[in-house]
């Protein structure tokens, strides 16, 4: 028995409906270098993820800006450091000096004969409230190192001997750390590293917590230049890895940490003599810009650490604007040549009639009938 039109497009629609709201339900922790950790019943997720990294052998700076979506009116966020951290609010215009340092090229690249868009092709012409601090609510395994308000951010320095204790430190802050962040952290916790907690919230009471965050800006003493992603595991969607790196020279990632080959964007001395860019940059004036795309965000199996490259070789991205080759008022080159072509063959053809015409034609010579014998 065959299911009727109508009601075979009735179970599409619930199954689609139903796949949305368990998306929706779904967790969405995870978010490149940080954990965001929503509280029960609300949902949030990470649109994208920008970070700009400094480092002069001693020091290293993270200025990380987030663009969240969901109907969280707050939710914790977890950084792991492997030293004590200061955090202060980033400079907005410091991702604008970036794009503009990092901006592509854009090359005109030019072809004879007509493509798909061209003459006569397409029959054209061819020219293409500051939320209130939850307490501090201390753990055996939990140490408040330090604490103050940013904006709208509620920052907490935490050490964790633990991850159970960090978990009981956000329960009693009013949130719930999820069972496979639990797992996560642990390594960072045998590591002897350090956390961020920060306490995400809009500036309005009762409203939920979207669009474009302030930056954060964290620093703290590394001796490697070490960019947290063991948390992006957990991640259920694609995960998509922006990085800006300053340091003396060209860095490249020791390795793939489970992600397809990294690619370099730009690279190149920065020529900000002033602005936000100079300022984080200071002597370390070698900016390398990184793009990787995870597409399984469970093989990810390490922290970013990278290191100087063999050379400092500058690159730029370079985009192509291919154009027909024209002159004049746009006309196609290919159709010149083609006319000139069958102009000119056309040309030896008629000189060869004519010559052909004019030759003089000699008369067949003389039939000459021998005698009869004899």
């Amino acid at each position: 028995m065959k299911t009727p039109a109508r009601t075979r497009a009735l179970l599409i629609s619930l199954a689609l409906l139903a796949f949305q709201i368990a998306w929706i339900a779904a967790p969405a922790y995870a978010c490149g270098c940080g954990a965001m950790v929503p509280r029960e019943g609300q949902r949030i997720s990470v649109g994208q993820e920008t970070s700009a990294v400094r480092w002069d052998g001693r020091t290293e700076q993270i200025v990380m800006r987030l663009s969240v979506r969901g109907d969280g009116r707050d939710v914790a966020w977890i950084m792991p450091v492997p030293h004590r951290a200061s955090v202060e609010l980033g400079d907005r215009e410091l991702f604008t000096a970036l794009d503009r340092a990092t901006a592509p090229e854009w090359r005109t690249r030019h072809h004879f004969w007509p493509r798909g868009d061209d003459w006569p092709f397409d029959g054209a012409s061819g020219d293409g409230a500051a939320a209130k601090a939850p307490g501090p609510g201390a753990e055996a395994g939990v140490n408040v190192v330090g604490r103050e308000t940013l904006g709208p951010f509620d920052v907490a320095r935490l050490t964790a001997t633990d991850p159970d204790d960090l978990a009981n430190w956000l329960k009693r802050n009013g949130f719930r750390l999820p069972s496979r962040l639990d797992k996560a952290l642990r390594p960072y916790v045998d590591q002897g590293w350090e956390y961020v907690a920060i306490r995400l919230a809009p500036k309005e009471s009762g409203a939920t917590l979207g669009g474009e965050l302030d930056p954060l800006h964290l620093t703290f003493a590394s001796d490697r230049l070490v960019y947290p992603m063991r948390l992006s595991q957990l991640a259920r969607d694609a995960q998509h890895l922006s990085l800006y790196v300053l340091a003396d020279h060209r860095m490249e990632t020791r390795s793939r940490i489970g992600g397809a080959a990294p690619k370099v964007t730009y690279a190149g001395e920065i020529t900000d003599t002033s602005g936000p860019l100079a300022r984080l940059a200071g002597s370390s004036r070698y900016l390398t810009a990184l793009t990787q795309d995870f597409w399984q965000p469970s093989a990810i199996d390490g922290d970013h650490e990278l290191r100087r490259a063999a050379h400092d070789t500058p690159y730029r991205t370079v985009f192509y604007e291919d154009e027909l080759l024209t002159v004049g008022p746009g006309v196609p080159v290919w159709f010149l040549t083609v006319l000139g072509a069958a102009a000119a063959a056309l040309t030896t053809v008629l000189l060869g009639l004519r010559a052909h015409r004019r030759r003089t034609v000699l008369p067949p010579p003389p039939i000459t009938i021998p005698p009869p014998l004899g």
